[in-house]
């Protein structure tokens, strides 16, 4: 840990936050009862042997696929409902009888699923009374759980695409469908592999969960804090070091992190006083860890489980998917770091002294070997084994790394502990797969899909840009308030088939919709991660949420130059042309950021903004004519600048 004793003292009036506190309060996943006595182990019995369903079934072999999916939902609504209160004023220290009820009644259908389901199968189309009523409760239950768990904006999308497949006869123009029955959509729903029960809830049926679990066995042998003491060894003495910091933390612990609000808090709660204490706003502070923590998300090898749910959607092995997403993660973070250094070069700001710092050297030996169980799934994945042996494979060394050295032993119990988080961590994400499986459903249905392509196909006539600005704003609003694998299921189901008509290679259309539905993180209005940066530094919410968008404007321009140039994301290329990519794309970032901060080597005036922003954009393009022509603008101005500003200081000398 770093002695921040001498450093210099903040100005600005740090609230003391509780981390736990904060999450309950921001994101609702985080709002979970915290039971004691006989429920408190109750709770904990369920949870350790719903980790042990889903490992026993990894191992041994699935179900069913429909039986394993309800068991794995079953499991996920029973301890939604008895966690989590219905309200955020609910009581959390003891369990409500109506949520008691609700708890129990869908264990009743899921054991009628299960019991009946040779018999349901049979009578596919020729459902009973009973069957539709049970059905019918089933999915009220299901959005009312991820109204709690999750929050009201997915359940409200999803509700009004269950009155869009009713009411289709009266919807204008290219929305108008010949409607369906209730039975017809309540057993569509429920029971088909095309609803609540369809791909998004098996995938996390099967090895979302287990990376989930991966993610938690990982927390408890402090690879956390390791990442946190990586990171200011490597940079926490540099200028704004550590707003690069916060940076190299949230990149490294969103490999493994699957929310952008959780990373925030987390590595927020250390970087972000820390900033503010060395001189930056708290705005500022804020917005760097919501930035980097919201990137975590399109940082391979894991990328909050949607580089599988990628692969899967577009028929490509995962490491397609790593390789593709590698460099525009890159750009992202280089952007945000080139900004950090030269807002910090602006404001005259120093890092932590060295002395202060952990030393890299003998931390890598004493604490390097956590590493080796993200290196061992990597390894496994690039193999070709399936995301569910590699998966094992880490949770497997996950166990075993932390007791090769004295250093790092933690006490036999905390995989206990490892088995309860992981299972709480995937209830709000097993729901959001249940709602987008509705939503999934009623596009199947309606041929939505299809209809919402050629109305906006209509309205931009055909154009690309336009047609990639619209998609970008319904990726934004479908993105809002919804976690990473729910928000990449809705995302790519609305949105990546328009992008696909224009032509656009699969990876490339779906990697568009990923990005901008990640992007609402941190865009106002609904910017969770933004909201938990300023509740820890004590800025102003909006402002920070502006910032954090001025911060991640790579990530806003990477998506359109992939879709335009797919070499970006390494398609139809060769290994010295990934090179050049990359070099010139690094260099356009550099005029981006100079661009948005108004320095390079000095203040820079409005029309060197101008030259900067244009070249750097021309950069980051592929392609010859557009980096030399990028490179002399960007050139041309840092060599005026450096004449200009060397004669200054010659000077004043």
């Amino acid at each position: 840990m770093i002695d921040l004793s001498d450093t210099k003292k903040d100005t600005n009036t740090v609230p003391s936050v509780n981390p736990d506190a904060l999450l309950a309060d921001i994101d609702k996943e985080s709002a979970y009862r915290r039971l004691s006595g006989s429920w408190h182990l109750i709770i904990t019995v369920l949870l350790i042997a719903f980790s042990l369903f889903q490992l026993g079934t990894s191992i041994l072999g699935t179900l069913p696929a429909q039986l394993q999916r309800m068991v794995h939902l079953g499991f996920v609504m029973l301890l939604g409902f008895w966690l989590y209160p219905a309200t955020s004023k609910g009581d959390r220290n003891k369990m409500h009888p109506l949520d008691f009820v609700l708890g129990l009644a869908f264990v009743g259908i899921a054991g009628y699923y299960i019991i009946n389901y040779k018999d349901l199968v049979a009578r596919s189309g020729a459902y009973t009374t009973l069957d539709l009523i049970i059905g019918a409760i089933g999915i009220v239950l299901v959005l009312e759980a991820c109204r709690r768990i999750v929050g009201i904006p997915i359940v409200v999308i999803a509700s009004l695409f269950i009155l869009y497949a009713y009411f289709g006869p009266y919807m204008p123009g290219f929305m108008n469908h010949r409607g369906y029955g209730i039975s017809r959509i309540i057993s569509h729903l429920f029971y088909t592999t095309e609803g609540i029960m369809g791909m998004p809830l098996g995938l996390c049926a099967t090895f979302i969960f287990l990376f989930i679990l991966f993610g938690s066995f990982l927390e408890k042998t402090g690879i956390g804090q390791f990442f946190i003491d990586l990171s200011n060894g490597i940079a926490g003495f540099s200028a704004g070091g550590p707003a690069k910091v916060a940076v190299l933390t949230s990149a490294l612990q969103g490999t493994v992190s699957g929310s952008s609000v959780s990373n925030t808090v987390t590595t927020g709660s250390f970087t972000i006083p820390l900033m503010k204490s060395l001189g930056y706003s708290p705005e500022f502070a804020g917005a760097v860890e919501a930035a980097a923590s919201t990137g975590g998300q399109i940082m391979p090898p894991i990328m909050g489980a949607a580089a599988f749910l990628i692969a899967e959607a577009v028929g490509v092995n995962y490491f397609d998917v790593a390789k593709a997403a590698i460099i525009p993660a890159i750009l992202y973070f280089s952007g945000i770091w080139i900004m950090v250094h030269l807002e910090a070069k602006k404001l005259g700001l120093k890092g932590v002294p060295r002395e202060k710092l952990p030393k890299i050297w003998p931390l890598l030996r004493d604490k390097g070997h956590l590493l080796l169980p993200l290196v061992a799934i990597v390894a496994l994945l690039i193999m070709g084994k399936t995301p569910t042996f590699s998966a094992l494979g880490g949770i497997a060394a996950s166990i075993v790394v932390p007791y090769l050295r004295k250093s790092t032993w933690v006490p036999f119990k905390e995989v206990a502990s490892a088995l309860v988080s992981g299972a709480k961590n995937t209830i709000g994400v097993a729901c959001a797969c249940g709602v987008a499986g509705i939503i999934v459903g009623v596009v199947t249905l309606t041929g939505l899909g299809l209809k919402l392509g050629e109305g906006l196909f209509s309205l931009t006539g055909g154009l690309i840009l336009p047609t990639l600005f619209f998609t970008m704003i319904t990726s934004l609003v479908l993105g809002m308030g919804v976690p990473t694998t729910a928000n990449y299921l809705i995302t790519s189901v609305i949105a990546a088939p328009i992008i696909m008509k224009l032509g656009v290679p699969a990876l490339a259309a779906h990697m568009f919709a990923f990005y901008f539905g990640i992007l609402a993180d941190i865009t106002p209005p609904v910017a969770l991660a933004a909201y938990a940066g300023s509740a820890i530094s004590g800025g102003n919410a909006f402002k920070t949420g502006c910032n954090a968008t001025k911060l991640a404007i790579g990530a806003f321009i990477i998506p359109y130059i992939f879709v335009l140039s797919p070499e970006l994301i390494l398609i139809d290329t060769v290994w010295y042309e990934v090179i050049q990519i990359i070099c010139t794309s690094l260099i356009g970032m550099l005029g981006v950021s100079a661009c948005m901060t108004g320095y390079l080597m000095g203040k820079t005036a409005w029309w060197e903004r101008i030259l900067l922003l244009a070249g750097g954009l021309m950069l980051i393009i592929p392609g010859l004519i557009t980096d030399l022509c990028g490179i002399g603008l960007v050139g041309g101005v840092a060599a005026f600048q450096y004449i200009t500003y060397r004669k200054l200081k010659t000077v004043q000398v």
